[in-house]
């Protein structure tokens, strides 16, 4: 099932400052064509605003233009972010698996991102 609480926000600080909670949960970026990333976190809040300042990541190579979050007490929300990614399949959710893959065979270009 995807976010239970689906309704698409801008992607701006303001938005994010009124609407999202300080709370734990996973949220997940997205434009209108695709969903970007999902992750998981204690305080969804910061971390969107700390998404928003982020550059040169995965996540800033595309067009962010909105946020979804559901509230998810601690001990679920890693496997909640998982069955998100399967289901939506976010572009640089996984890209991000890519890069750690090859990260644990050694290659040498490899990098990983956090959540």
């Amino acid at each position: 099932m995807p976010f239970r609480n689906c309704l698409a926000r801008t992607f701006k600080a303001a938005a994010i400052r009124r609407e999202a909670p300080a709370s734990s949960g996973v949220y997940g970026l997205s434009n209108a064509r695709e969903w970007i990333y999902v992750g998981e976190t204690d305080n969804i809040q910061a971390r969107l605003l700390e998404h928003l300042e982020e550059t040169n990541t995965f996540r800033t190579e595309a067009l962010r233009t909105g946020f979804s979050f559901q509230l998810c007490p601690p001990d679920r929300r890693v496997a909640r972010q998982r069955r998100l990614i399967l289901e939506l399949n976010p572009a640089c959710n996984g890209r991000m698996r890519r890069r750690s893959e090859s990260a644990q065979r050694g290659d040498s270009n490899s990098m990983r991102e956090d959540s």
